[in-house]
């Protein structure tokens, strides 16, 4: 199973992925802390409105995923 990590491109490709999830993780556990020093007992409220604000990007953007910049004139 971790004979494909010999591969050198794959191992890098592997390790920058593994960093940018632990850090999504890292950003999310800042937002729910900077949303408790900010609201205090709303917190709840303001980190849920956050969230969503967020899936709503992701489900927004998403399937209008990889364009071409050829595409759109200035």
């Amino acid at each position: 199973m971790l004979d494909v990590l010999a591969n050198r491109t794959y191992r890098h490709l592997f390790l920058a992925q593994t960093i940018a999830l632990v850090g999504t993780g890292l950003a999310t556990v800042a937002l729910g802390l900077l949303a408790y020093d900010i609201a205090g007992a709303d917190a709840g409220a303001v980190l849920g409105t956050a969230m969503a604000i967020k899936m709503v990007a992701y489900i927004g953007i998403a399937p209008r995923g990889p364009f071409k910049p050829e595409q759109y004139r200035y």
